[in-house]
C-alpha cells in the first residue's frame, strides 16, 4: 500500500531537496535569499517545510542558482511544489492552533508510526470527548478564551483521532502514560472513568500499545512531553517536545535522544498486558473516594 502524502509531507520533501541542492553548491542560506530577493528566515522556514514556496517562478529561479538542468530533475521538484501547495485538512481550525503545531499535526496525518510520552495529562488521541471539553473548559476562564475556541479544539482533537482508525495505511503507536497523569482528575469521577474505558479500548487493538509508568518505582521519567513520528518514504523522523512552545526537529540528535528516554521509559513501565488491570483499578479507587 502506498504512503500518504500529504500537502505537509510535501512541504517537507521540498525543503529537504532544497537545503541538499543548496549545501551542494556551498552556498549559506543569506545568499540565496539574496538570488529570489527573499529574506534568510523566509528561505530557512521553506527549507525546515514550515512554510510554503508560493510562487513557482522563486522556486525556477532558485533551481536556475543551484545549477539544476536536467529536466527530469527540474519536474520532480516543481511536482513536489505543486503538491505542497494544496491546503492541509486542518485548514478550518488554523487560527486556533498554538505556533509550531500546523506542522506538527500536517506530519502527524503521515507518520506511518508514533511513539508517545505524556506526563501531563492524557495524550490528545487518546482522550475522550468529554475529557478533552473539561481540559478546556478548566482553564477557559483563566486563559481568557471563548466557548468558541473549546468547541473547535475539542472538534479539532476528536477529527485527529481519526488516524488510529484509518485504514488507508499502517500506522502504529505506542503511548506510555505516568500514573500521576492518570490520577489527576479532569472533569469529574464520571469522565475519568470513561477516559480509563476509552483507554482500555484503544489499547486493546492490534496497532495500538498503551503502558503505564507507576509513580512509586525509581525508574527514569522525564518531566516534558514528547512525540517521535517515523515516516515511509525516506523522510527523516521528527520528534515535537511541548514546553512553552510547541517545537518540531528533524535534527538526528534530538530524535535519538528522545528514542533513547522513550525505551528506556517503556523498560521501566508496567507490561502492556497490565494496562487493563491498572486502569481498572484506578476506577474502583475514584468510586471508593
Amino acid at each position: 500500500m502506498a504512503a500518504r502524502r500529504g500537502p505537509t509531507f510535501r512541504r517537507r520533501e521540498l525543503g529537504k531537496e532544497l537545503r541538499r541542492l543548496r549545501e551542494r553548491k556551498g552556498y549559506g542560506t543569506k545568499e540565496a535569499a539574496a538570488a529570489i530577493e527573499s529574506s534568510e528566515s523566509k528561505l530557512n522556514r521553506v527549507e525546515s517545510g514550515h512554510n510554503q514556496l508560493p510562487r513557482v517562478r522563486d522556486l525556477e529561479d532558485l533551481l536556475d542558482f543551484y545549477g539544476v538542468t536536467e529536466r527530469t530533475d527540474r519536474e520532480h521538484i516543481l511536482a513536489l511544489h505543486r503538491d505542497s501547495l494544496s491546503d492541509d485538512w486542518y485548514r478550518p481550525y488554523h487560527n486556533y492552533m498554538p505556533s509550531g503545531q500546523p506542522l506538527y499535526v500536517g506530519l502527524e496525518s503521515d507518520a506511518t508510526a508514533m511513539r508517545a510520552w505524556h506526563c501531563q495529562v492524557v495524550f490528545g488521541l487518546l482522550q475522550t470527548e468529554n475529557y478533552a471539553r473539561a481540559l478546556f473548559m478548566t482553564s477557559k476562564p483563566v486563559d481568557e478564551r471563548t466557548t468558541e475556541f473549546v468547541e473547535e479544539n475539542v472538534a479539532f482533537r476528536m477529527k485527529r483521532k481519526e488516524i488510529i482508525y484509518r485504514d488507508d495505511h499502517p500506522f502504529e503507536l505506542r503511548v506510555i502514560l505516568d500514573e500521576a497523569t492518570l490520577r489527576r482528575v479532569i472533569g469529574g469521577p464520571d469522565i475519568m472513568r470513561e477516559q480509563y474505558q476509552e483507554i482500555e479500548k484503544l489499547a486493546s487493538l492490534d496497532h495500538v500499545t498503551v503502558q503505564i509508568l507507576p509513580q512509586n518505582l525509581a525508574t527514569y521519567r522525564t518531566f516534558h512531553n514528547f512525540v517521535i513520528l517515523d515516516f515511509d518514504g525516506g523522510l527523516d523522523p521528527v520528534v515535537m517536545t511541548e514546553g512553552i512552545v510547541m517545537t518540531v526537529s528533524d535534527k538526528r540528535r534530538e530524535v535519538w535522544q528522545h528514542a533513547r528516554k522513550f525505551d528506556a521509559m517503556r523498560e521501566g513501565a508496567l507490561a502492556p498486558a497490565k494496562t487493563g488491570e491498572f486502569l481498572h483499578r484506578l476506577a474502583r479507587e475514584i468510586d471508593e473516594n
